[in-house]
């Protein structure tokens, strides 16, 4: 679907670092995803939508005050990503930015999660960045692009009950840093955000984590705050037209690299007298997976024949 509201517009307008220029999201159909696509869009950008829901992207790319297109697409697909590459760069032209966002994540003990649905988070949080890495480089080459990859704070201190998550992002982290000497000589750049309490669906029952809970109980009174996805992604607009490399959602947390080494002591501090007082059967039941996105994605991946 692509939508040209007012007709066709030039790539390389005055003003604005993005205005004319092609991005790509993916995770577009909600949440932080989303939000960023209207961003960039709003800037001037045309954006391409990737994501596993299709109405839901479709009424997003509707929304959009510029051209967009959308592509339903899973990103552990490489040959999905790659046909989404080629539509991408024949209805826009070949990808300036190219933001790998979507992530999934489960909540629950490793032993009592289901070996491929925790497998399935490291699949999409980290090789699906990585497969979108892939499939987009060769463009992100020709335009001296900038690649962006959606972290989180999960990487600074991996939290009990979200291996899985904690594992992909840290993974994403290190993915982004490898590849950011590896294609600056071809003058591509690389940037990681790193977001901190967001209000997506995948923080909806947050407080019903014993860990999680006890955790953003603990923060200092401003780390505790949740920021909306619009507040995120206008954070995430401005390191985009800045091609920085790394965007804190807050900005604050920039404060926080330095103070890394400590996080993984204070967390399994407070994790470890938390879980000491909490029942036993509370803290063993089956992993599950947070937010619609997520379910949406599962629900999806399980219904799809694989080979394996």
């Amino acid at each position: 679907m692509l939508n040209i509201p007012g007709g066709r517009q030039t790539r390389r307008g005055p003003g604005s670092p993005l205005r004319g220029r092609v991005a790509v999201v993916t995770g577009a159909a909600r949440g932080v995803g989303e939000a960023l696509a209207r961003s960039l869009s709003g800037a001037g950008m045309h954006v391409a939508l990737l994501g596993r829901e299709r109405e839901t992207l479709q009424v997003v790319a509707r929304s959009l005050p510029g051209r967009n297109v959308c592509v339903e697409s899973d990103i552990t697909d490489r040959t999905a990503l790659a046909d989404a590459a080629r539509r991408v760069e024949a209805e826009l032209g070949p990808a300036d930015v190219v933001v790998a966002n979507a992530g999934i994540a489960v909540s629950g003990p490793f032993g009592s999660t289901a070996p491929e649905l925790w497998q399935r988070v490291i699949d999409v949080n980290l090789i699906g960045s990585a497969n979108t890495a892939r499939a987009f480089l060769p463009q992100l080459t020709a335009t001296r692009g900038y690649f962006l990859q959606i972290a989180s704070t999960a990487a600074f201190g991996a939290a009990p009950m979200m291996s899985a998550y904690c594992a992909s992002k840290a993974g994403a982290e290190s993915f982004a840093l490898a590849l950011r000497g590896e294609v600056e000589p071809d003058r591509v750049q690389v940037g990681i955000a790193y977001l901190h309490w967001t209000g997506t669906d995948m923080l909806t029952g947050i407080d019903d984590d014993p860990v999680l809970e006890a955790l953003r109980r603990n923060q200092p009174r401003p780390a505790r705050r949740v920021h909306s996805p619009d507040q995120v992604a206008q954070w995430l607009t401005r390191g985009v037209a800045r091609r920085a490399p790394h965007i804190y959602a807050p900005p604050w947390l920039r404060w926080c690299q330095p103070l890394r080494p400590l996080f993984p002591v204070l967390v399994a501090r407070i994790a470890r007298r938390e879980l000491r007082d909490r029942p036993v059967d509370e803290l063993s039941s089956p992993g599950e997976i947070l937010g619609a996105g997520g379910r949406a994605d599962w629900n999806s991946y399980r219904a799809s024949p694989r080979d394996r």
